[in-house]
């Protein structure tokens, strides 16, 4: 360890991740540096070994987890190169949206930062003074944040192009979501609802209230029913393409609220759960035995990840995100940045990048934070038990005195601070990106 030490390896790697990302040739050649499989030594400074041995012993005397049980919990903590702490660091554990980070990993890889799914908007017929003689067909393309504001922007594109009503009915094909909600019918329900204004009820008008002044109110009248089919064919007549947010900021929404609807359409859009878990574990260099999944949002204890798996899908996430010019933060809340979903009453240190996982008895928490003495410090902590809240409290206090025993960094490195910047929410209801592909 002294000859790593005096190389200057470890120095370099102390900069790089401490306080700044270094030109990506730097981060190509210390990449071996960020994988839990490849640790070199353990930690000459005890600080976070004694930190988790006293936090595992509080589990005891407050009674959140039985003496007999402490091997049901489990921690990995790892700056770099050196591993800080492990308790059932490689035993994969029921890790709840901790799965989400696989996820991550999986649809960031395949499609990249700035990839749009794309849903197509068509007619059977044509149109005659306003009035749509035939169906208005949907092509869904898997985009899984196609809500109220979307769909607003969407009517007043038709309303613009001429089109306020549809004689005919509304054919919904491919994968099409609205609202989270994945059952066509019901997706095709909210769609009808939300292009004609006068059957809003409190929830359309309260979204249509917050979006910019002077949005106006669609008005698209379908007459006819509801259709679906299973055929994605694109109809003869394309009138509008709409394109999704981002990728980025559907993965950050995703991370914020751990919504798992988000979360199984992008595993759903590379493959499923086994692509997901291959591929996650390929990237991050661990086997996959320590990534375990049925689906893509952690749902079901059958989701099963070690701690140091988690640890190394987020080292990944942060070489892919650095290779595109992004951070990890620019895809998972941050402390001090954002104060939205998952870390809502969390009190954790300034700057920690985080991702939360609760089941019915399971309290999860990956992230890595910065401190001044030990740079960039990766950490998974999976508890198994009943009492979430008490869990939680703990986690947040944990990494409270992790920072207490390797120092505050005077401010947060460029590597943990999201390019958006503090409360910047993504632009839903853009029309500028409903791109109209016919004029009546």
């Amino acid at each position: 360890m002294l000859e790593i030490l005096g190389s200057g390896l470890v120095s370099l790697w102390l900069e790089m991740a401490g306080v700044q990302i270094k030109p990506l040739d730097a981060l190509d050649a210390l990449a071996w540096q960020s994988s839990p499989g490849l640790v070199i030594a353990p930690d000459p400074n005890p600080a976070g070994a004694n930190t988790v041995q006293e936090y595992l012993k509080g589990l005891i005397t407050s009674k959140l987890v039985a003496q007999n049980l402490t091997q049901s919990q489990g921690i990995w903590m790892q700056s770099g190169p050196m591993l800080m702490a492990n308790h059932q660091g490689t035993t994969p554990l029921p890790a709840a949206s901790l799965t989400k980070i696989a996820t991550s990993l999986a649809a960031f890889k395949t499609w990249g930062p700035n990839h749009q799914f794309e849903t197509l908007i068509g007619t059977t017929g044509s149109v005659v003074n306003g009035v749509l003689q035939g169906d208005l067909v949907i092509v869904g393309g898997g985009d899984p944040m196609f809500v109220w504001e979307e769909a607003i922007a969407l009517g007043n594109t038709l309303n613009k192009m001429g089109i306020k009503q549809v004689k005919g009915n509304l054919i919904i094909s491919g994968s099409f979501a609205m609202n989270f909600q994945r059952h066509p019918v019901l997706a095709a329900q909210f769609l009808k609802q939300a292009m004609n204004s006068a059957t809003w009820t409190r929830p359309a008008n309260y979204i249509h209230s917050i979006m910019p002044k002077g949005t106006p109110k669609p008005q698209v009248v379908i007459s006819g029913g509801i259709k679906i089919t299973a055929q994605a064919n694109p109809p003869q007549n394309l009138l509008v393409r709409h394109l999704s947010l981002p990728l980025k900021q559907i993965i950050k929404e995703m991370n914020v609220y751990s919504n798992n609807e988000i979360a199984e359409m992008l595993a759903e859009s590379v493959g499923g759960a086994t692509v997901v878990k291959s591929q996650a574990a390929r990237l991050a260099r661990v086997p996959e035995a320590e990534i375990q999944l049925i689906n893509g949002s952690g749902l079901g204890q059958e989701n099963r990840i070690s701690p140091r798996a988690a640890c190394a899908m987020l080292m990944a996430l942060q070489r892919e995100a650095a290779a595109n010019q992004l951070t990890l933060a620019d895809l998972f809340p941050v402390s001090g940045f954002d104060n939205r979903g998952t870390l809502h009453s969390r009190h954790m240190p300034n700057g920690t990048v985080m991702k939360t996982g609760t089941l019915r008895d399971v309290s999860a928490l990956a992230g890595v934070l910065p401190t001044r003495d030990r740079g960039l410090v990766w950490f998974t902590i999976i508890n198994r038990g009943y009492n979430v809240s008490g869990f939680r409290t703990g986690q947040d206090q944990l990494l409270q005195n992790l920072v207490k025993q390797l120092q505050v960094v005077p401010e947060v490195p460029a590597a943990l601070t999201p390019h958006s910047g503090i409360k910047v929410l993504p632009e839903l209801g853009a029309t500028s990106r409903n791109e109209i592909l016919v004029r009546s």
